[in-house]
């Protein structure tokens, strides 16, 4: 079965570090830079009908960087959000954020529960915004909820796993796209990418155009998507 529009797009928006390095720059430029590409490729998504957009914008092991980063880029978060909030509103999109939103700063907790509360009728397109993420974490997370829930192990198949997911109501992943290079998930949407179609760029994200990421949608579209099945052989001459 071949592509057509995917419903449901993965990003793991990687490079901005090395983008600013290389033109020997502060990192948070890269991440300034990055936040505008992502607003190029939301913009694309728009166009053409995806339904859902999920951006890796801070995973699990991000903590670990320097204290000063990790600031920089809360701050970047909450004015983005604070700035973009009408824009998201006008143009339809509903936002949300997956991931464990517990470690983040208070402020940046009630700036995402603003954004999600306004947004929530809207229907063009869900904007996901994967912060403080991890699958692992998420799938660790999901289980403990189940637990708690009382359900007995009789009870408990896919859908009922996925309803503990912060994915929960989210069409599956069609298309996972990584720029910089690397050529490996990093931990994203573990779960929900299970038959995802990947694609790998060497383009660092603050040069991913929106170009690009047609190209991409493009690509996918030429693919004969599987999951798990033999396509019948065809008899025709």
């Amino acid at each position: 079965m071949l592509g057509g529009i995917p419903r449901h797009v993965g990003v793991i928006m990687d490079g901005n570090g090395r983008w600013a390095s290389l033109r020997g720059l502060p990192r948070v430029e890269g991440h300034k830079r990055g936040a505008e590409r992502a607003k190029d490729v939301i913009e694309a998504a728009l166009e053409i009908g995806i339904e859902v957009l999920t951006l890796y914008a801070f995973s699990m092991e991000n903590w670990q960087r320097p204290r000063q980063e990790v600031s920089t880029l809360m701050e970047l978060l909450k004015l983005y959000l604070s700035k973009e909030l009408l824009e998201l509103l006008h143009k339809g999109i509903s936002f949300r954020v997956i991931g464990d939103r517990s470690r983040l700063p208070e402020e940046v907790q009630k700036v995402i529960e603003e954004a999600e509360k306004y947004t929530s009728s809207a229907s063009r397109l869900t904007l996901v915004t994967a912060l403080s993420y991890g699958g692992r974490d998420e799938i660790l997370r999901a289980i403990r909820k189940i637990i708690k829930q009382g359900l007995r192990p009789e009870e408990l198949n896919e859908e009922v796993f996925e309803s503990a997911l912060d994915t929960a109501g989210l069409p599956p992943v069609d298309l996972i796209i990584r720029t910089s290079g690397e050529k490996r998930l990093s931990n994203f949407l573990l779960w929900q990418g299970a038959y995802s179609e990947l694609y790998f760029t060497e383009t660092l994200w603050p040069d991913f155009t929106k170009e690009e990421f047609l190209y991409a949608i493009q690509d996918y579209q030429r693919r004969e998507r599987r999951f798990g099945a033999i396509m019948p052989i065809s008899t025709e001459s």
